[in-house]
């Protein structure tokens, strides 16, 4: 079968053929792809990377063959703003964080797409017997590393658990302390009080009293530990 792909990049137009419905999903997870990135990298900007997604799919994204993009406005469709060097005319782009108003966004996310998509256009033409490639996978941001973390260490049902607690500083870090050993506590059947934990299994000890002396201890397969 051939394979015909009658997108118009500079018209951002679609042309009816047989296999237009396959070639407009692809741009559509194209599109989407690259929103998820977006979200992931501009977290305060959610909103108007919904927007440009909107403005992307409607074809009101021009991409110019000098660099710029005139991207048409949601509000007055006789209006077109100038993208040009990340730089938009629009009202909104003084204001908005780090300056990504959304017809920014819809300029970078349009042409990233178009990249994809004439990349899965060409594999397609390549292979026409093959079925069309998956969508590549838009690889995801790191997460941040917690400025504050601790490990906790604890027998569990009669097995070893670490539990891994993280927050922004000492104090909140400290609350999630104390409220895991409560809940830890619990779940080994022990009550919160003050019974001492043996640090090398992790179990309660017991009070021992023998010849006026006092001891915490616990048994464990090889005898009494105390705890060293």
């Amino acid at each position: 079968m051939t394979i015909v792909t009658s997108y118009d990049w500079e018209s951002n137009t679609w042309t009816d053929h047989t296999d237009d419905l396959a070639s407009h999903q692809a741009w559509r997870l194209s599109v989407e792809g690259m929103a998820d990135r977006a979200r992931q990298t501009l977290p305060d900007c959610i909103g108007r990377i919904d927007a440009a997604v909107k403005i992307v799919l409607a074809g009101d994204v021009e991409l110019l063959a000098d660099g710029k993009a005139k991207v048409r406005s949601q509000s007055n469709g006789k209006v077109a703003y100038l993208v040009v060097n990340g730089e938009c005319t629009c009202k909104d782009y003084a204001k908005a964080p780090g300056n990504w108003c959304k017809h920014r966004i819809a300029m970078g996310i349009a042409k990233r797409a178009r990249t994809l998509a004439e990349r899965r256009r060409q594999e397609r033409t390549e292979t026409p017997d093959a079925p069309a490639p998956a969508p590549p996978e838009v690889p995801a941001t790191p997460l941040p590393e917690a400025p504050v973390s601790i490990t906790l260490k604890a027998m569990l049902h009669g097995h070893e658990v670490l539990v891994t607690l993280r927050g922004v500083d000492f104090a909140s870090v400290k609350a999630q302390v104390e409220d895991a050993s409560q809940w830890l506590k619990a779940q080994s059947g022990h009550t919160a009080d003050d019974t001492p934990q043996c640090p090398k299994h992790g179990v309660p000890m017991q009070l021992n009293h023998k010849d006026g002396r006092s001891w915490w201890s616990h048994k464990t397969l090889d005898g009494w530990c105390k705890g060293k």
